[in-house]
């Protein structure tokens, strides 16, 4: 039998429980990382990716040769890296003669795979070679819309399958309130057929418009590529079920109770 030990170091503890699954997620941070063949073209789309998920992204650039994330056995090493750096998303390129250009995109729920999409990059276009005026560019760790075009995401099990991973991939913290002056960028993702997605990255441009919402205009900024679906594997369902679990809702039991407590003390009074 294994022994548990419990950390007797203040500090260590609170790393730990900082580290521990909760019930509500705060930001999820993106590891980024390549198997050992890659072509030119993945090598820029992995940098890119990172540049845009740039404070909340980890990139390794060492190659991984034990990485196969649709094999039995072939996650051992990327459920290791996810414990190590803390992060629960995960991008994995690679490229072979059968599958060029390929990406994998995952999530993990307590540092295990919990879903899988793999997609082909095609037509990509790096940032430089998009020319805008560079007052737009947008800042790091703002809040991005992301927009879904076409019926494909909600009839296609594929592509209804990737929005979800591309949603958690991309929307950065998750907050309550938001200003409306702090949007400067937007992702765009178009369904163009049953297994193809045209992705773009925007800068957002306000404008009066003559009432107190004002007037936006997207501006191309890069970078943008096709994502052709090739694999994905759900999770099964009693492990979507324990990473769906919510906290309940205690402020609502706090006010019956008090309205309790007051309508005793009303009916004493009368």
């Amino acid at each position: 039998m294994l022994k548990v030990k419990t950390p007797k170091n203040p500090r260590v503890k609170r790393a730990l429980e900082k580290r521990a699954p909760k019930l509500v997620e705060t930001g999820k941070k993106t590891l980024i990382l390549q198997g050992t063949k890659t072509s030119n073209t993945l090598n820029d789309v992995l940098t890119e990716l990172y540049l845009l998920k740039k404070g909340s992204a980890i990139r390794y650039t060492r190659k991984n040769e034990n990485i196969r994330p649709f094999e039995s056995g072939g996650e051992t090493s990327l459920e290791f890296f996810s414990l190590k750096t803390d992060c629960s998303i995960f991008i994995y390129g690679s490229t072979s003669k059968k599958r060029p250009d390929n990406l994998v995109i995952g999530r993990t729920y307590d540092h295990h795979i919990y879903d899988l999409v793999e997609v082909g990059v095609e037509n990509f276009k790096p940032l430089h070679s998009f020319i805008y005026d560079k007052k737009l560019a947008p800042r790091v760790g703002s809040k991005p819309f992301i927009c879904f075009v076409g019926e494909g995401f909600e009839s296609v099990e594929e592509l209804k399958h990737l929005k979800e991973v591309l949603v958690d991939l991309l929307r950065g913290e998750v907050i309550e309130n938001l200003n409306l002056a702090g949007l400067d960028h937007a992702y765009v993702c178009t369904a163009v057929s049953s297994n193809r997605v045209f992705f773009t990255h925007c800068a957002l441009r306000l404008k009066k418009s003559g009432t107190i919402v004002p007037r936006m205009e997207l501006v191309e900024v890069g970078p943008c590529m096709d994502f052709v679906v090739r694999r994905h594997r759900l999770p099964n369902e009693s492990l979507r079920k324990e990473a769906m679990k919510t906290a309940k809702d205690q402020s609502k039991k706090k006010v019956d109770s008090l309205d309790i407590i007051l309508l005793f003390h009303y009916m004493s009074l009368k």
